[in-house]
C-alpha cells in the first residue's frame, strides 16, 4: 500500500506530527512530502514547549531532598539551541505543574543575569512556563520546590518499605509526570543529556538514570552523556545496597531483598548477549535494575542503566523475569528510538514487546515464549472487548486526552502481533535484518508512525504489499490475520479446567505439581468468570491457592474467587491489595468488586485502607473504577 505513508501524513496535519529536525528522519521523505513535514510544525498536543524553535539540548540538575517536608528543591540550567527560523525574541518555553518557580536566569556560560518570567496557564497537561531572552543567550536556569500536588515523586515512610528502617522516594516520570518535579521540554520528541548533583540525608543511597560519578563535597553525582527525553529522567533515593550479577549489571534494592533478586536476575546478562545478537550492541554502558518499594505502580521502567522494578516479579523461581526482558528490551526500542509523540507509543512497546518474546525463545525455549503470547493475546481480546473503537488502534488519537488513555494492551501486544505478522510475510532472518536497520540508522532519535511506515514501504516493500497497514495501524480490533501460536501444553490444561468444571475429575486428578506460572494462568482463566463454592473450596484444599505467594498467580485467583463470592479468600484479598500498588493486579481487583453490589461495600473498606500507600498513578485509575474514599 504505497500511498499510505501520505496518509499518514496527512492525519498528522490536523493532529499530532513531528516537530523540528531532531524528531525527523533524515531522508526518510523527499519533495513535497518533506516540505509538508516541514511547514506544517504540528505540535506535541501534551507540552507548551516549542522545540522548533528554542530547544534545550543539555541540563544540569541540582537536587535537594527534604524527606521531612516530602519536598524536593532546585536548579535546572537548560543549555539552548534556536532552530532555522526562530523569530530573535522567542522566549524561551517549557511545561510545568504543580511546582513552585522560585526565579529565573538567562544569558551564558558563567554569565547569568534575572530574566522576566510568565506562568502561561494551560490545561489539564500543565501550564506553559516562558523565560525572556536577549539576543546570544544560550542558557537558562530556573528555580523551583515541588508541591503535594505533583504526581511524578513518592515519598515514602519507612513503614512503607521492605525494611521499615528509612524513607524512600522515587519518581515516574511517564508519561507527563516530569514537569510535576523538574521545569522541562516534557515531550518525547525533545532529548537531551544531563548531569545532576544531589544532597539527601546521610545514610541514604541515590540512584539516577545515569552513570553514577564519585560523590564530592556531600553531593552524589551523575551524568548521562546521551540525549534522551525528559520522561527517562528518573531518580530513586533509599536505604539501599546492590551487588553485582554480571560483567555490566549490578541490582540495587533494600537490603532485605538483595539476595533474592540477585539470585531472580542472574540470566540478565545472557538476555543482553541475545538482543545484541539480534538487534546490535547495547549502547548505555551498565544495565542496572533497581527493585522498589511494592507501591511502585508498574511492573517496570525501562529508565536508561537503570531499570525500576516492582518487588511482585520475585517470585523465587525466575518464572516471571519476562518483565526484565521486556525492560531491557526497551534499550533498543524506547530509550534508542523514541516514539516522537504519546500518539506513537505503539513503536516503543509493541517493539518491545516483540523483542521480549525473542529472548524468551532464545533463553527458555519456543513452548514457553508461545504460552505467553497466547496469554498476552487472550488479556488483549478480552480488553479489547471493553475498549471503545478510538482505543483499539494503534496510531491512537489522544487528543485532548492524558497519555495515560493510550496505555492499555492495544500498543503493547496489538503492537507485537502487527511486528509478528511483518515477520511472517517476509520470513525471520530477512525481518531480524529489517528491524536491526531500524534501530542502527534511527538511534537517539525520536521518530513517528508516518516515520515507520515509510521505512517499512522502502526497506521491506514484500511485507508493506503483503500485509493491510492502514487496517492493522488505523483500524480498531485486531485484524483476523494475527498469528497466535498453539501451545500442546495449553491445550491440555483447558481440557482438564473443562473436566473440572463440569464435574468430571476432581482437583486431586489434576497433576499440576510441575506447572509453571504460565500454566496456572491459562487454568484458572480457563475456569470461566465464576465457579460454585465446592469447587472453589476444592481447588484452594488441592493447590493452596490462597496461600500462592506468586503474584501473578495470586491475582488471578482472587479475581477469579471475588467474582465467585469465595469468601475465604476475603483476607488474602485484603492482604494482597495492601501490600501492593502495581496497577496491573489493583486495577481488574477492583473492578470486580465495583461491579458486584454486595461487594462494593468490601472493595471501598479495603481501599480506604490500602490507598495511603499508593501511588498518585495507581489512585488515578483505582479512584475512577471504585470512588475516592
Amino acid at each position: 500500500m504505497p500511498g499510505f505513508s501520505r496518509t499518514l501524513l496527512a492525519l498528522a496535519a490536523v493532529g499530532f506530527a513531528l516537530f523540528g529536525a531532531g524528531c525527523r528522519s533524515a531522508g526518510v521523505a523527499s519533495g513535497k512530502e518533506s516540505q509538508l513535514r516541514a511547514d506544517q510544525a504540528d505540535r506535541d498536543g501534551h507540552s507548551r514547549s516549542r522545540p522548533w524553535e528554542i530547544r534545550s539540548t543539555h541540563l544540569e540538575l541540582e537536587l535537594e531532598l527534604d524527606f521531612e517536608a516530602r519536598k524536593l528543591r532546585g536548579r535546572v540550567i537548560h543549555h539552548l539551541r534556536r532552530e532555522p527560523g526562530c523569530p530573535k525574541d522567542a522566549a524561551f518555553a517549557c511545561d510545568l505543574r504543580a511546582l513552585e518557580i522560585r526565579g529565573a536566569w538567562a544569558g551564558r556560560e558563567g554569565d547569568l543575569r534575572a530574566a522576566t518570567q510568565r506562568i502561561v496557564p494551560g490545561t489539564d497537561f500543565g501550564d506553559g512556563l516562558e523565560v525572556a531572552l536577549e539576543p546570544g543567550d544560550d542558557r537558562v536556569a530556573i528555580d523551583f520546590e515541588t508541591t503535594a500536588a505533583g504526581t511524578g515523586l513518592q515519598w515514602l515512610e519507612p513503614a512503607q518499605t521492605a525494611g521499615r528502617k528509612a524513607p524512600f522516594l522515587f519518581s515516574q516520570s511517564q508519561a507527563i509526570h516530569a514537569r510535576t518535579w523538574f521545569p522541562c521540554q516534557d515531550s518525547p520528541g525533545v532529548r537531551a543529556s544531563y548531569e545532576a548533583r544531589v544532597r539527601c540525608p546521610e545514610g541514604l543511597e541515590v540512584v539516577m538514570s545515569a552513570e553514577k560519578l564519585p560523590a564530592a563535597d556531600g553531593w552524589q553525582r551523575f551524568r548521562l552523556e546521551r540525549p534522551i527525553p525528559s520522561y527517562l529522567i528518573a531518580i530513586a533515593a533509599g536505604r539501599l545496597a546492590s551487588a553485582e550479577i554480571g560483567p555490566r549489571s549490578r541490582v540495587w534494592a533494600e537490603p532485605e531483598q538483595l539476595d533474592l533478586a540477585a539470585s531472580e536476575f542472574v540470566d540478565t546478562e545472557k538476555m543482553i548477549q541475545t538482543i545484541e545478537g539480534l538487534y546490535g550492541p547495547y549502547r548505555w554502558g551498565r544495565y542496572d535494575i533497581l527493585v522498589l518499594p511494592p507501591s511502585f505502580p508498574f511492573g517496570g521502567m525501562e529508565n536508561p542503566l537503570l531499570t525500576f522494578a516492582t518487588p511482585t516479579i520475585l517470585a523465587g523461581d525466575r518464572s516471571l523475569v519476562a518483565l526484565i526482558a521486556h525492560e531491557l528490551a526497551h534499550s533498543w526500542s524506547g530509550n534508542l528510538v523514541t516514539n516522537a509523540t504519546w500518539r506513537d507509543f505503539w513503536l516503543n512497546e509493541g517493539f518491545t514487546v516483540y523483542v521480549e518474546q525473542r529472548v524468551m525463545e532464545a533463553l527458555f525455549g519456543p513452548e514457553r515464549a508461545g504460552m505467553e503470547i497466547m496469554l498476552a493475546m487472550r488479556s488483549l481480546k478480552e480488553e479489547m472487548a471493553e475498549l471503545e473503537p478510538r482505543d483499539q488502534i494503534l496510531h491512537v488519537d489522544l487528543d485532548g486526552r492524558d497519555p495515560d488513555a493510550g496505555f492499555t494492551g492495544v500498543p503493547y501486544d496489538k503492537g507485537a502481533a502487527f511486528l509478528r505478522r511483518l515477520e511472517q510475510a517476509v520470513g525471520r532472518e530477512r525481518f531480524d535484518r529489517f528491524l536491526r536497520g531500524w534501530f542502527d540508522g534511527h538511534a537517539f532519535r525520536s521518530v513517528s508512525t508516518a516515520d515507520f511506515v515509510e521505512y517499512l514501504e522502502r526497506e521491506l516493500p514484500e511485507a508493506a504489499d503483503a500485509v493491510d497497514l492502514a487496517l492493522w495501524i488505523e483500524g480498531p480490533g485486531l485484524p483476523e490475520d494475527a498469528p497466535i501460536p498453539v501451545s500442546r501444553a495449553f491445550e491440555t490444561i483447558d481440557r482438564k479446567a473443562a473436566d473440572f468444571v463440569a464435574g468430571s475429575i476432581e482437583a486431586g486428578a489434576i497433576a499440576a505439581g510441575a506447572w509453571t506460572t504460565q500454566e496456572w494462568l491459562r487454568f484458572i482463566s480457563s475456569l470461566g468468570d465464576r465457579l460454585p463454592r465446592e469447587r472453589m473450596v476444592a481447588l484452594d484444599r488441592a493447590f493452596g491457592l490462597n496461600a500462592r505467594r506468586n503474584s501473578e498467580i495470586s491475582c488471578a485467583w482472587l479475581e477469579l474467587a471475588v467474582r465467585s463470592h469465595y469468601e475465604a479468600a476475603w483476607p488474602r484479598l485484603e492482604e494482597f491489595l495492601c501490600e501492593q500498588g502495581r496497577r496491573k493486579f489493583l486495577k481488574p481487583l477492583y473492578k470486580a468488586l465495583a461491579e458486584d453490589p454486595e461487594l462494593i461495600a468490601l472493595g471501598r473498606r479495603i481501599y480506604a485502607r490500602a490507598r495511603p500507600g499508593y501511588h498518585a498513578i495507581s489512585t488515578g485509575t483505582i479512584d475512577e473504577i471504585i470512588g475516592r474514599p
